[in-house]
């Protein structure tokens, strides 16, 4: 057991690194987790450097997170336009810095289907001149963005971290190659890592569109919008869905703890909950007929199964809770009813004039 709450535990983390402020590098920063993290380590006062080649980011993102902390905060953050497949950018990223919070790649299963190359060459590539250039900068901790991927084929449930399936994807399988490269750094180094297996990350600055836009985002714009909200099988594949505010947590716990038992881990970053298609659907309608009542009898249409998916996913998080004082502050339905009011302002088609 913990010897403090957990709750307690990231109240004083941000206390702490208030009083002691740290320079961290966000990689993916213009992308949605990447901006979250930018966000709030503007707030507690830490100098970011953010790296970025927009290939799935948008300078929105960044605009959004200007506007939301103090003009002397953004002036502790330096933006690098440059791409981790660049061994001289990961090196200039990495200069002075404290912790590394590596959250670019190329996500997305179907993605890495459709252009496997394109996939291994971010996540295995660029992983890998991230890691050797953060290990000769002596950086004091990388947290990299791991995946629930990773399980495969697996069929337990809920998913323990030593035990994985094989892979049903090259995205899963570059992120199998993370985890192997980030140990074997741990190993023959003496380089600090620590890997999170992201479990459905959602909430505010999620991309709702193209074709490998994350299911609540997309659905919650074409409720909006009038459109058909289209599920991928019978409704009934779950997932374990987590608000971004717990994967920020998780990043933040995972650079700075001072367990030594905690370094050179991955750990399962959700609310060990599951939560059906059908059911999500559901959520999503009912939050939204509060403003939109005109939704209340809405029904999705059901499509074919898509390759690649498993079928569920749940996460036990107890080794995160034992380790990293981790403790999700935010449910499915609270995380659904804080991101609402953004999705709305950002998703809502605009009345037609004199209307």
């Amino acid at each position: 057991m913990a010897s403090l709450s957990s709750a307690s535990a990231y109240e004083q983390l941000g206390r702490r690194l208030r009083e002691n402020p740290a320079r961290w590098l966000v990689t993916g920063c213009a992308g949605f987790i990447g901006s979250h993290l930018v966000e709030t380590l503007l707030k507690l006062n830490q100098t970011v450097v953010g790296l970025d080649n927009f290939a799935t980011g948008h300078q929105r993102n960044l605009d959004e997170v200007r506007a939301l902390v103090w003009p002397d905060q953004w002036l502790n953050f330096n933006f690098i336009e440059a791409d981790i497949r660049s061994p001289e950018a990961c090196r200039e990223a990495c200069q002075g810095v404290d912790y590394v919070l590596h959250q670019a790649a190329l996500g997305s299963v179907p993605r890495s289907l459709a252009d496997p190359l394109a996939t291994n060459a971010a996540n295995i590539d660029g992983f890998l001149n991230m890691l050797v250039a953060a290990r000769d900068a002596k950086v004091r901790r990388f947290v990299y963005a791991a995946s629930s991927s990773t399980y495969g084929d697996h069929p337990d449930l809920p998913k323990v971290e030593q035990t994985i399936g094989r892979p049903l994807s090259p995205y899963a399988v570059t992120k199998l190659v993370n985890e192997l490269y980030a140990e074997v750094f741990a190993r023959c180094y003496g380089f600090a890592t620590i890997g999170l297996r992201y479990f459905n990350v959602f909430g505010a600055r999620q991309d709702p569109d193209g074709a490998y836009a994350a299911v609540i985002p997309r659905w919650t714009k074409a409720m909006l919008l009038g459109e058909d909200v289209l599920i991928n099988g019978d409704g009934e594949t779950s997932r374990d869905f987590c608000f971004v505010a717990n994967a920020v947590q998780a990043n933040l716990l995972a650079a700075s703890t001072e367990n030594p038992d905690a370094a050179n881990q991955v750990y399962n970053v959700a609310l060990n909950d599951r939560t059906s298609l059908n059911r999500l659907f559901e959520m999503l309608r009912d939050t939204l007929v509060v403003t939109q009542p005109e939704l209340s009898d809405l029904k999705p249409l059901h499509g074919e199964f898509r390759s690649g998916d498993v079928r569920h996913s749940q996460a036990d998080i107890s080794k995160a809770k034992r380790l990293l004082n981790y403790a999700p502050a935010h449910s499915l339905e609270d995380g659904i009813r804080v991101a609402m009011p953004w999705y709305i302002a950002h998703f809502t088609a605009p009345k037609a004039s004199g209307a």
